[in-house]
């Protein structure tokens, strides 16, 4: 186990290492809610080619997502969505085609982008604070606190502010519940105005309050400082009225577009593999196949069985 303070990762943590008719991917090119101008993206994959040992997590997909949108990322175990993050970060090269990220090759520690990973987990012996913890961490130290100065002590109490962790983060981390974490852990995300967020299942351990509370924090910082969210979710209903559009993953393929366009029978079936049906009732939307809530579903047997590596 080994102390990884730089900004693409969080925490200690066990983890192991109009439309292309020829592509598998539909990107409706719909202006955001904001109507924010369509610039240089900030992050682009042209016919791009991820794979995960032997097996094409997503093949030939192209698209591309504009600065200052929040996307949800949605599809079932396995579709890929930490894989693309991962390939965002350098972290994993396309096996064919082009990722731009701001423009550029993805690059291994890019401080602008803010990651919060899927997998965490602290070592029950650990007595540092909150505080320190995210202090250690804001220049990239790896071990003992750093000197900050009046502006790092103003930019972390403003963020823990953010988040409602100021006096959450006088206490030691092994004391902290995993929502306490969680909370803690996205403040540190948000450390130094990351131009993107990528937040892998950032919901996991906080209960319903906060997981409004952090929905809302993210929702601000996407559009009161312009940065680009990718959040990744099991479930789409929580993130309406807040996220731009959907990045729904799924049998090697993507589409990107509107909740209107993208949530439809026909698309969520060719995702899925399966027959789907498309619910909407009382401003929520259900996916079901075979009488059953497939996003609820999958959520259930994700957190019953831990975390698979290799979404």
């Amino acid at each position: 186990m080994q102390w990884l303070a730089r900004r693409y990762v969080t925490i200690l943590h066990n983890h192991v290492g109009p439309a292309r008719e020829n592509s598998r991917i539909f990107d409706h090119e719909t202006p955001s809610r904001e109507g924010k101008a369509l610039t240089a993206p900030s992050v682009e994959l042209t016919h791009v080619t991820l794979r995960v040992g032997a097996r094409d997590v997503l093949k030939d997909v192209s698209f591309a997502i504009r600065p200052g949108e929040f996307i949800g990322v949605l599809g079932p175990n396995g579709s890929g969505k930490t894989t693309l993050m991962r390939a965002i970060l350098g972290l994993l090269a396309p096996r064919e085609g082009q990722l731009r990220v701001f423009g550029r090759p993805p690059q291994r520690g890019d401080f602008s982008i803010g990651y919060l990973p899927q997998v965490r987990t602290v070592l029950p012996d650990l007595r540092v604070r909150g505080l320190d913890f995210i202090a250690s961490s804001l220049h990239g130290e790896h071990w003992g606190l750093p000197r900050l100065s009046r502006a790092d002590h103003i930019m972390i109490d403003e963020t823990l502010a953010l988040v409602g962790a100021r006096e959450l983060a006088r206490r030691p981390l092994a004391e902290m519940s995993g929502g306490e974490r969680q909370r803690l852990l996205l403040a540190q995300t948000l450390i130094g105005r990351p131009q993107l967020l990528l937040l892998d299942e950032p919901l996991i351990s906080l209960d319903a309050r906060h997981q409004e509370v952090a929905i809302d924090v993210v929702g601000r910082v996407c559009r009161e400082r312009g940065t680009t969210v990718l959040f990744s979710a099991h479930e789409l209903n929580q993130l309406i009225g807040t996220l731009d559009r959907v990045l729904y993953l799924g049998n090697g393929q993507a589409v990107l577009g509107t909740v209107e366009e993208v949530i439809t029978t026909p698309v969520l079936s060719r995702l899925f593999g399966i027959p789907i049906h498309v619910v909407r009732a009382d401003g929520h939307i259900f996916v079901m196949a075979r009488g059953r809530d497939v996003e609820h579903v999958d959520h259930q047997h994700d957190h019953g069985h831990g975390h698979a590596h290799h979404h």
